[in-house]
């Protein structure tokens, strides 16, 4: 099982953002997490793809693009030349979601799906095996700092028996909530990839905070 930190710059500080990039490429973080929201698949507007393009110039880890919108179709040319290493889409804004994940993985990236806190671990029985991760919702997806959803566990185990039902070696990301004590059980479960954002960014060296995590 792998213990991967993802921090959330959702939660960061756009004032100064590009040292809080300097110092998530100088920390343990494997991954910088984006939360792409468009206003209409979630409540919420975060940023696009002028702030990936941006934030890619000076990473030096791979960016991980969580797409909360409809049509994702239609952006994943965009966010693949923005600079996304990880894509991932939501299960519930994709029509054709096998088409997807192809079109995704078209570009020589890696390719996710997202469920939110309502959806079941069944409906990937017939695509786990062509994904190279899952994200779980732990809280409704629009905005961050909320309360973690506890079914969020079961979820984790009941993926991760699917996962080695098919043969397949995508990872579990989990997202919301996360924090010292949640992602201690959250590793147990079974999750490879935690997303944090307040939990991180909130603190007071956001750096060992990081560290910690890993080690939850």
């Amino acid at each position: 099982m792998s213990r991967l930190i993802a921090p959330s710059i959702l939660s960061a500080d756009f004032n100064r953002l590009g040292e809080d990039i300097e110092m998530l490429n100088q920390s343990e973080a494997d991954f910088i997490h984006f939360d792409v929201m468009d206003g209409v698949f979630v409540p919420n507007i975060s940023f696009g793809i002028p702030v990936i393009q941006h934030v890619n110039k000076i990473a030096t880890i791979p960016l991980d693009v969580h797409l909360m919108i409809v049509n994702p179709d239609k952006f994943i040319e965009p966010f693949v030349n923005a600079g996304a290493s990880i894509l991932t889409v939501h299960y519930e804004a994709c029509q054709h979601l096998h088409r997807t994940i192809q079109l995704i993985k078209s570009y020589g990236i890696k390719a996710s799906v997202c469920l939110n806190p309502h959806t079941s671990v069944s409906v990937l029985q017939d695509i786990i095996s062509e994904l190279d991760m899952v994200l779980l919702m732990s809280v409704n997806p629009g905005f961050g700092g909320q309360e973690f959803i506890e079914n969020t566990y079961k979820k984790v185990k009941q993926l991760k028996t699917l996962i080695a039902e098919n043969n397949s070696d995508c990872l579990i990301e989990v997202d919301g909530g996360v924090n010292d004590k949640t992602g201690k059980l959250l590793f147990e479960a079974g999750a490879d990839v935690l997303v944090a954002g307040s939990f991180v960014f909130n603190s007071d060296n956001p750096s060992d905070t990081i560290s910690k995590l890993k080690l939850a």
